[in-house]
Formats: C-alpha cells, structure tokens, sequence
C-alpha cells in the first residue's frame, strides 16, 4: 500500500479546490489536489456557460416574435438543430479546455487522480483511477471542495433513459417535440425558457409556491403571470404519477384548467435543484459535528470545521451555490489551511444572484424575508414597475418589476429583488452599493444618465427614500425592536 504525507490536501478541482490549492500554495508547496473525475468545473462543463450558449441560441430564434412592436416583421427561423447543439459543445469544451490546462500545468507531483475517503480527521484513503493499489494520504490539513451534483426526486426515475438532468440536455443531437420540467429553480427556468424559445412544447411543474429565488410575493406574482404567457408552469402543482408507455414519459397531474390529465413527453427534465458531494466522503469517519442530513457545521467566514484541521468550500457546502462564491470559498479554505493553525475570517462579498430568463430574475443584498427576520417593523421598501419606464418601453422590454429595501433610521440600503430587463447589469450596481455601506441618500447622488433603463433604479430609490425615516431617535426605537419584530 502506497502512503503520502503532505501538508494540505484538497479533495475536488473545480471552482473552489483550484482556488484552494493557489491559495495554500503561498504558504506551503507540499500541496496535493485530488481529483477522481473530469477535470473542468462544473460552471464550465454542464453549468452556467453550455447553458447560456442554449439561452443565446434560444433568443435569436426568439427575436421575430418580438419585433412586430417596431413595425419590423421576420418570417419564422429555421433551426439548424445539430449546428444549435454543435456550437454548444464546441464553446463548453473550450471553456472546459483552458480550466484543463491550467490543472495541467501544476506540477505532477502535485495531482492525484482518484476518489478519496476519509479515514479519520488527518488521514484519507485514495482509490487510484490507474487501477493501481490504494494509496493513504496523510495530510495536516484537508479541504473538502467535492462540489454537488443534480438532485433527482426519487418518483422521477420511473422516467428511465428519457430523464434527463441539465449535463444531459446538451448532449441532444435534435429538438424533442414535447418536454416536462421539474422544478421552476434557476436551472429550470432557463433551460425550460429556452426550449420554449427553440420550439419545445413545455410544461413546467414545481411543489411548494417557489419561483427561481425570489421572495417578495408581488414580484414573484407579476413573473408568474408573464412566464405562464410564454409556456405552462405550476409552481404548486398536484403530480400523481410519472411513468413510461414506450418512448413517452407520462406524468399524470391536475392541470390548472383542464382538471386532473395524464400528459405524454418526450423527455422528463429533472432541475430539482442539486445535492452536495458529501455522501460518499465517509464523513462520519471523521470528529466533525455533522447535521441531520450529514453536512459539517462550518464557519461561513473561515470555512473552517467546528475547530478541526477541516475546511469546506464551494457548492458541497451548499451555503450560496455560485461560481463566484466557490471562488472566493476556495481562496478563504485554502489560506486557512495553508497558515493553519493561524485561521482566519476571510471577506465576503455581498449576496448577488442572477437567472438568466427573459426577464431576466435578479436578488441582491439582502431579500425580503431576511430583511424582514432582521425587523419587522424597522425597513422600508420602495419600487418601479417598468411597463411605463421611458428606454424599457422604447427597446419593447417593458416588463418587470424592482423592489429596494432600506433601513429606517439609519437609510443604509440593505437589497433588491427585480424581475426586469437588465437585471444582471443592474444587480452589480446595487450590490457595489450594499458591499459599500451606501444609505440610500448617497445612491441618489450618483449619476444617471437619460434615458437608459438604469432610470428606474433612482425611480425606486425615491419611493423608498420617500418612506424611510432618518434620525437618532428611529434608530433607538428600532434597537427596542430587536431581531424579527
């Protein structure tokens, strides 16, 4: 049996696992990333960029059905379907290839390919994928960076071969006829808003009330509405049954006009959201204190363990599943465990979250039930409908709506939710403003040029401004407030 002592091990080489190990690197370079399957993140692979090339072949195909407004009329588009699906993996595995190569190119002594296992707190057990003997890995500090994977509801596998998650998806050669998705998250919003866009019949069910992440029930109302425009979606549906009848997927279901119906797909799309790579760590070999569902308790500031030699980063800690998080998450795991026992709180940016649909969906800062948690009665809120907003309705993208929150008393700008256009360009301007402690006042004193949709951020921020109350004596009347009064 093979052994390796290091001084930092890293079990994952996406996102965070490669911005751990860069960071660990500073303090020691015994150093090792252990990495069972394909190289590439998941952003990269099967995430946000082979997503984004659907969405943006989905929106040119979408365009003559939006232009009669100018006077301008296109003939329907003729899909190349294999060129559509072509271009999406050539770009993916461009993305994926310099992600590759820049692994590549640390040293070799440095990569260890291979599933490993937790032994104890300081030891871990390597299935080599050379199909070589076990190799033992003792290492002083370990970072757990494993990622997540699609989560699918047990019922749904009575699909067979024709479920489908969204690594699956772009692999099609062609465009099904008729497609179930479940789950109204960001993944199924934009992959189900595209196909749409493409031509696919859709149907879209969710359980529970939930729409992408939104929480202000007026703006997850109007995007409800204007979804339910373009394709059938259900974010409380009642699902009785999922089965197969030769090559079709039947779901039966209470519709929400034609009653209770038994509807046959092509395919069943599963985006119930995804599960942290953590199950098959042997976890509880460890000393850490885990949750019910065998998740380690960590410092969201540290990323560190309870007080072990332990760190977890990026999407398995399941905390804000995002690219830039991950990123971030690494740098701060790999620091600590590189100085350790020297640990640290390392910076955290301020919540920023975009869904890519048209509208596109966007929350910053804080929302509105965390707003609410942190008081009752002590926030104000303000809002901009952007169906009479001048440059929205010149581009014919008049839809949506922003809602800001702010703090009595003080006025600081705590976040926004919107379902508009330009959200994703938006959302930065206001998450510069929550990370830099802005009130409300001093966003208005900022320029805005005319007549750009930006307009409608300073339309909400003066309704919000309007209501919030300023002064020392507001101040000391939230304080007696206190949390989620």
């Amino acid at each position: 049996m093979q052994t390796r002592d290091v001084d930092v091990a890293i079990i994952g080489a996406g996102t965070a696992g490669l911005a751990a190990y860069r960071a660990a690197k500073q303090y020691t370079k015994n150093v090792v990333i252990i990495e069972g399957g394909p190289y590439g993140t998941t952003c990269a692979r099967v995430g946000c960029m082979p997503s984004k090339l659907l969405i943006s072949a989905a929106n040119a195909a979408y365009i003559h059905k939006t232009t009669h407004l100018f006077g301008v009329d296109y003939p329907a588009p003729q899909l190349r379907e294999k060129d559509i699906f072509q271009r999406i993996r050539s770009e993916r595995d461009r993305f994926s290839g310099f992600v590759v190569e820049s692994v590549e190119n640390f040293p070799e002594q440095d990569r260890i390919r291979g599933y490993a296992k937790f032994l104890s707190d300081n030891q871990l057990s390597v299935a080599l994928n050379d199909n070589a003997e076990e190799l033992i890995v003792n290492a002083q500090r370990i970072v757990i960076a494993t990622g997540s994977r699609p989560s699918i509801i047990p019922f749904m596998e009575a699909a067979g071969d024709k479920l489908l998650v969204n690594d699956d998806v772009f692999e099609l050669e062609t465009l099904p006829k008729k497609v179930v998705v479940f789950g109204p998250g960001v993944i199924g919003l934009e992959l189900g808003q595209a196909l749409h866009r493409l031509g696919v019949e859709i149907t879209m069910l969710g359980v529970g009330g939930a729409l992408g992440p939104l929480s202000d029930p007026e703006i997850k109302s109007y995007a409800y509405e204007h979804f339910n425009e373009e394709f059938y979606l259900d974010i409380d549906a009642k699902v009785e049954t999922v089965s197969r009848e030769d090559e079709h997927v039947l779901v039966s279901y209470q519709h929400k006009t034609r009653g209770f119906v038994t509807d046959s797909f092509d395919y069943l799309i599963a985006a119930t959201g995804r599960r942290p790579n953590i199950d098959k760590l042997d976890i509880e070999k460890t000393s850490l204190e885990l949750t019910e569902r065998g998740m380690p308790i960590f410092d969201e500031f540290s990323m560190r363990c309870g007080k072990s030699n332990i760190f977890i980063a990026g999407d398995v800690n399941n905390f804000r599943p995002l690219l830039h998080e991950a990123a971030d998450e690494g740098k701060i795991a790999g620091e600590n465990a590189g100085r350790y026992p020297d640990v640290r709180a390392g910076k955290r940016r301020t919540s920023l979250g975009v869904v890519f649909s048209e509208p596109q969906i966007a929350t910053v800062g804080l929302n509105l039930n965390q707003v609410k948690e942190r008081c009752q009665q002590c926030y104000a809120e303000g809002s901009v409908s952007f169906e009479d907003q001048g440059r929205s309705r010149v581009m014919g993208v008049n839809h949506g709506l922003l809602k800001v929150y702010g703090e009595q008393g003080t006025g600081l700008f705590l976040g926004a939710e919107m379902f508009g256009p330009a959200a994703e360009h938006i959302a930065h301007l206001l998450s510069w403003s929550v990370q830099m402690r802005m009130t409300v006042s001093q966003m208005l004193e900022m320029p805005f040029y005319h007549p750009v949709i930006e307009e409608g951020v300073r339309t909400a921020l003066r309704d919000l401004n309007h209501k919030l109350q300023i002064g020392p004596e507001v101040i000391e009347r939230c304080l007696d407030c206190g949390p989620g009064a």
